[in-house]
């Protein structure tokens, strides 16, 4: 015991202040800088996401993308449009010239200010002048939606050095939330890592809902946020499902106007054989109803089978009523729905002729019995279809130039109307908006004269999340 005594005290009178600077050290650091690391230090959650679609760097879903950066105007509710990273615009030379004032003091994520010169937007027979404070666009023509068009987010793209010796490209855009990683299969995107200022995002891409169902069951992705079909998820535990009704989409069975059965009565009788729904859900045009140029007075195609065989007695087709549905896996079940409302149709207008005396040639009374052919695709062919039940999405702005317009390659339904096409033509070229009102509620009204499709119903999508 005397010598670990002396041991002790020969150690403590060699080495004692080291001991002593070193307990101070340690009080000093697990009282005082430790905990205030932690409090500078924050870890951030992590929200896994699955996305449906193949994807870029560079063709981002307009969700991730609004996430990441900002567009020179912001688009509203109601679809009204308002600067953003722009101050203001001015329109002139008739609607051929749109000048946007820049906000000063904007800066990319990288820190670099953002400058006219920057603001790039691939549009095509559209110059862009940068001047030291306005970025102007020259359109070949007057153009009334232009100032919704660039309320795309701007980007950046750098080269990113990352392992010191490798390189990659990276997006920059304008906002507090920023790409910090992704993961490519060839070009396109399997992951995407979105830090924001309270959490980290991880999308991962599917190519098929099924395959985001699956992964959502494999524990890959916690968050669904845009299904059209929950399937048995609905009855999993700790699983919460959201459903939103999407106005800005719509399904509709679309006519192939060049087919000689698709006159007007036909397409008419047709629409009055469908149930549509009594509430919110309706859709009563291509036009989303928060819209300001929405006209809320729009003829309703409701049930009314006494009208269709009306209809179709009208005008007995030349040909047998032998109509042929495309649809995708997605709406099977409504496709099969409007083949039963169709040929209950057909029996009806085919009794109603056999009894009819107006109608002397009763050979003629075969013609009108409908029977309907389902075909379904995942990929179905807008070149080559006679009825097309698919969902559609309504553009920001009212203009439906490009899918109506007799002379647009896009106008997949070969729809020719002089009067819907005078309107159109109208509808982009008028700047005010009370004109441009009136102008797209009067398309909206004549559209539903003269049907190139059966507007169904606004449809909804289902968020599902892990509780």
């Amino acid at each position: 015991m005397r010598r670990f005594y002396w041991y002790l005290t020969a150690y403590a009178r060699k080495h004692g202040w080291v001991f002593l600077a070193s307990l101070l050290g340690a009080i000093i650091i697990f009282s005082l800088i430790i905990p205030l690391i932690a409090s500078k230090v924050t870890i951030k959650s992590k929200e896994y996401i699955g996305i449906l679609g193949s994807y870029t760097l560079t063709t981002l879903p307009s969700e991730i993308k609004k996430q990441l950066s900002l567009g020179l105007t912001e688009v509203a509710e109601n679809k009204e449009v308002s600067p953003l990273l722009a101050q203001r615009w001015v329109v002139e030379d008739d609607g051929k010239r749109y000048r946007f004032v820049l906000r000063q003091d904007l800066e990319w994520q990288d820190g670099k200010s953002l400058r006219p010169e920057d603001v790039q937007y691939q549009f095509v027979d559209v110059e862009t002048i940068s001047t030291p404070n306005d970025v102007v666009f020259e359109l070949p023509e007057a153009f009334a939606p232009f100032p919704s068009v660039v309320s795309e987010p701007l980007f950046r793209q750098i080269s990113q050095r990352y392992f010191w010796f490798f390189s990659r490209p990276m997006l920059i855009g304008i906002g507090p939330n920023k790409v910090t990683n992704y993961t490519r299969q060839g070009n396109r995107l399997t992951e995407l890592v979105v830090e924001t200022p309270k959490k980290n995002f991880v999308y991962r891409f599917y190519l098929t809902e099924a395959d985001m169902i699956y992964a959502f069951k494999r524990g890959e992705v916690d968050v669904l946020p845009d299904l059209s079909n929950p399937e048995d998820l609905v009855s999993w535990p700790n699983v919460e499902i959201i459903p939103h009704l999407n106005t800005q989409r719509y399904l509709a069975v679309f006519f192939n106007m060049a087919d000689p059965l698709m006159s007007e009565n036909v397409r008419q009788a047709l629409s009055y054989a469908l149930d549509n729904p009594p509430n919110e859900t309706q859709a009563l045009g291509p036009i989303d109803p928060h819209s300001w140029a929405y006209l809320e007075s729009a003829k309703p195609y409701d049930k009314d089978l006494d009208r269709a065989v009306e209809q179709l007695l009208s005008n007995i087709p030349a040909q047998p009523m032998e109509l042929t549905l495309t649809t995708t896996e997605i709406f099977t079940d409504k496709a099969e729905a409007i083949k039963a409302d169709w040929e209950e149709l057909g029996e009806r207008a085919e009794a109603e002729c056999q009894t009819s005396k107006a109608i002397t040639d009763k050979e003629q009374c075969a013609l009108v019995k409908i029977k309907v052919s389902l075909k379904v695709s995942n990929f179905p062919d807008t070149s080559n279809f006679q009825l097309l039940l698919i969902g559609q999405e309504s553009s920001v702005d009212p203009d439906q130039y490009f899918l109506w317009h007799s002379e647009q390659p896009t106008n997949f339904t070969h729809y020719k109307n002089t009067r819907i096409d005078a309107l159109l033509e109208r509808g982009r070229k008028t700047l005010d908006q009370q004109e441009r009102t009136v102008i797209y509620q009067e398309f909206q009204q004549f559209l539903l004269e003269d049907p190139p499709a059966i507007f169904l119903e606004h449809l909804y999508s289902f968020e599902v999340r892990r509780k």
